[in-house]
């Protein structure tokens, strides 16, 4: 059985860990709950970091001209200051960090989707924006794997969340260890790069091999920006479906004519969404098995993260966000 590195991911309290809701409660969450076996989990609720307490008035995003303040209506408190201050000072504070796992909108902790009000005054909001401690994490840290837990109900966008926190980890877990793992660690990951973005892979490509010009520290610089850089677009559609018939081509000349009308077929049920993913790679890893084509067993491309994990239930909400 594959060995995974642990990821490090900075958690709302709120979710699982402690009753520090405005109105005292704990939000319990599945998704979370089963990655306990499998993160180290860093919980922090900023609101109570600030000193408001739980049970609290609850706090609300109000815009004034163009800047967008932290009001608590009740008492026309204003948090702003403080929220940024706790903020900057605790993300400047996190090291090892993987990811985060934040309150979906939360006026602290949202990514997105917070709602935004004209004044503390009951009325409508009158647009969205992110929270103030969830906007400063995105604006930090967009390289990592960050995400709403409301978010990760979606199967789509829970794949893509533990693909990128888990490889993140793995490529953490590898750096102190020297440039000849980080190829190892190149190796292993090369289709699941590719589907990506086939244009970083290359780029990663050309800075290991430039190796000799660079010298070793500089060279794993290059491509530790390179990492950060591979993860800003999703795996689409198209690329797992080139990067899967580049796989199949390895095995091509060994199937029977029926076998690869079958595969090309099922490729296409894909493209059409009639037909979920995980069916490409089975077979894919069936012809892998069957012609014990170590190198191809060996990608993470199949398994970018325990298995156990690939729970394919699925909100119905958010689909291509």
């Amino acid at each position: 059985m594959e060995a995974f590195a642990r990821p490090r991911v900075v958690v709302s309290k709120c979710l699982e860990f402690e009753a520090c809701r405005y109105n005292g409660d704990v939000i319990y969450n599945d998704v979370i709950k089963k990655l306990m076996d499998y993160v180290d989990f860093v919980p922090v609720c900023p609101e109570v970091e600030i000193g408001l307490g739980t049970p609290r008035e609850t706090i609300r995003i109000v815009k004034k001209g163009e800047d967008h303040f932290l009001l608590q209506p009740s008492t026309q408190r204003d948090v702003t200051n403080e929220m940024r201050t706790f903020s900057d000072g605790y993300l400047a504070g996190i090291i090892d960090t993987d990811g985060f796992i934040l309150k979906t909108r939360s006026p602290s902790c949202g990514l997105k989707e917070v709602k935004v009000y004209a004044s503390t005054e009951k009325g409508p909001a009158i647009g969205h924006s992110s929270g103030l401690f969830g906007g400063r994490v995105a604006e930090l840290y967009s390289h990592l794997a960050i995400e709403e837990e409301g978010r990760l109900n979606n199967f789509t966008i829970r794949d893509r969340f533990y693909t990128k926190l888990f490889t993140l980890a793995a490529f953490r877990n590898i750096l102190p260890q020297g440039l000849q793992a980080i190829k190892s660690f190149h190796e292993k990951n090369q289709f699941l790069f590719m589907a990506y973005s086939n244009p970083t892979l290359k780029v990663m490509n050309r800075i290991l091999k430039k190796e000799q010009e660079n010298g070793e520290e500089r060279t794993i610089q290059l491509y530790a920006k390179a990492m950060n850089k591979l993860f800003n677009r999703t795996a689409r559609s198209d690329s797992n479906r080139k990067v899967a018939y580049e796989i199949f081509k390895r095995f091509q000349p060994h199937l029977s004519v029926k076998e690869i009308a079958f595969f090309e077929e099922l490729l296409q049920k894909y493209a059409n969404k009639k037909e979920p993913f995980s069916s490409v790679a089975t077979i894919l890893k069936s012809y892998a098995i069957r012609f014990e084509d170590s190198e191809i067993l060996g990608q993470t491309f199949f398994a970018p993260y325990p298995e156990i994990l690939l729970e394919i239930s699925d909100s119905g909400k958010g689909r291509d966000y």
